[in-house]
C-alpha cells in the first residue's frame, strides 16, 4: 500500500495523504485532483478500490489490429491527441498474432473501467470474424465509435472514408490514361470496405463502357506478400492497371510487377489506397487515394466525446470524401 500510495502521488504531483484521502473517500480534495489520481491508479495498473470501481476512469481504449501498416500509427497520433486535448487518456491496444486478441483488449479495458473505445480496422469490418465482444460493449452502453465501415447491426456511430468516391477517383484515373483492362486487388472476401469497393468498381466500369469481369478482381490478405501474389495473377490476365484496396497491397502489386519482368508505370500502372507515411518515398512514388486521417480522427473523438457527455448520438455512419494523389506510379498505356 505505501509503495502504490508512492508511486501515485509522484505521477500526479501531489502527496501521499491527498491520495489516501482519495481511496479512502474522504473529502477535501478537489474534483480535478481527485480525477487525476483516478486516472494515475488506473495508468499505473493498480487496481482501484472497491467503493470507486463503479466510476469510469478518463482512459479511452483506441485499438488497432497492428502497426506495421503507416495508416494505423497516423490514426492512433490524431485520435490520441484530439483525446488529450478533451483530457482524456489514450489505451493503446494491438492485436498480436497468436497474442492477445481483439476480444482480450475489451475484457482488458471494460477491468479499468475505461470511459469509451474507438476501433480502428477491426473485427467489425469482417462479416466472418467474432462479433461477441461488440455485442458486450453495446449491452454495457459503453460509448464506442468505429472508424471506416463495419457491419450492420453493431448500433455504433461510425465515422468511414467513402470506398465508391476513392473507386471511382482512381478507376477514372486510369480510364483517362488510356486503360481498359483494369483489375482490382481487394482484402478479404467478408472484407465490408473492400465489398463496398467492387460494388463501386462494377458501377464505374458499366459507366465507363468497359468490362469489370470477375478474373479481373484478386481477393487478399493486407499485406506485401498479398499484394504480390493477387497482381501476379492479374497479370496473367493482361491487365494493364491495378487498383488496390491499401497502400501495402499497392507496394506488394509493384514488387510483383517487377517479378515478372516489367516496369511501373512503363508497362503497368498501380494505384494504391490510403496515402500513408512515405509513399511519396517509394519508388515510384505511389499515386494513391488519400484517406483524410485528420478530418476523421477529430470527428471520432467529437462522437465518443459527446457520448460520454451523456449526449445523444444517432449510429450514424459519418462519410468523409478522399483525394486522388497523382504520382509516378501511373502512366499512359502503352
Amino acid at each position: 500500500m505505501t509503495r502504490r500510495l508512492a508511486e501515485v502521488a509522484r505521477k500526479v504531483g501531489v502527496s501521499e495523504a491527498t491520495v489516501s484521502r482519495v481511496l479512502n473517500g474522504k473529502p477535501g480534495v478537489s474534483d480535478s485532483t481527485r480525477a487525476a489520481v483516478l486516472t494515475a491508479l488506473d495508468v499505473l495498473g493498480y487496481e482501484r478500490p472497491s467503493q470507486l470501481r463503479g466510476e469510469r476512469a478518463r482512459l479511452v481504449g483506441l485499438v488497432l489490429p497492428e502497426l506495421q501498416n503507416p495508416i494505423f500509427p497516423a490514426f492512433a497520433e490524431v485520435v490520441g491527441g484530439a483525446l488529450a486535448l478533451r483530457g482524456l487518456t489514450p489505451v493503446l491496444c494491438t492485436q498480436t498474432t497468436g497474442g492477445v486478441s481483439e476480444a482480450d483488449y475489451v475484457s482488458l479495458l471494460l477491468q479499468q473501467h475505461v470511459s469509451g473505445v474507438v476501433f480502428a480496422g477491426g473485427f467489425y469490418a469482417q462479416a466472418d470474424a467474432p462479433h461477441d465482444h461488440y455485442r458486450l460493449l453495446a449491452e454495457r452502453n459503453l460509448p464506442v465509435v468505429l472508424i471506416n465501415a463495419a457491419i450492420e447491426h453493431l448500433g455504433f456511430p461510425q465515422v468511414s472514408c467513402d470506398d465508391a468516391v476513392a473507386v471511382e477517383q482512381a478507376w477514372r484515373h486510369l480510364v483517362s490514361l488510356g486503360h481498359e483492362r483494369i483489375g482490382l486487388v481487394l482484402g478479404p472476401l467478408d472484407h465490408v470496405p473492400s465489398s463496398r469497393k467492387l460494388a463501386a468498381a462494377h458501377e464505374v466500369a458499366k459507366a465507363s463502357g468497359l468490362e469489370l469481369p470477375d478474373e479481373r478482381v484478386e481477393h487478399a490478405m493486407f499485406s506485401q506478400a498479398g499484394g504480390q501474389a493477387a497482381a501476379g495473377r492479374l497479370l496473367e490476365r493482361g491487365v494493364t492497371g491495378v487498383i488496390c484496396a491499401s497502400d501495402v497491397l499497392a507496394l506488394g502489386a509493384v514488387r510483383g510487377v517487377r517479378r515478372r519482368g516489367l516496369r511501373v508505370p512503363q508497362d503497368v500502372s498501380v494505384v494504391g489506397y490510403d496515402d500513408s507515411a512515405f509513399m511519396n518515398c517509394a519508388d515510384p512514388p505511389l499515386t494513391t487515394v488519400r484517406q483524410p486521417i485528420e478530418a476523421m480522427g477529430r470527428a471520432a473523438v467529437q462522437l465518443l466525446t459527446a457520448r460520454i457527455d451523456g449526449k445523444h448520438v444517432p449510429a450514424d455512419e459519418l462519410l468523409f470524401e478522399p483525394e486522388l494523389v497523382v504520382r509516378g506510379s501511373t502512366a499512359p498505356v502503352r
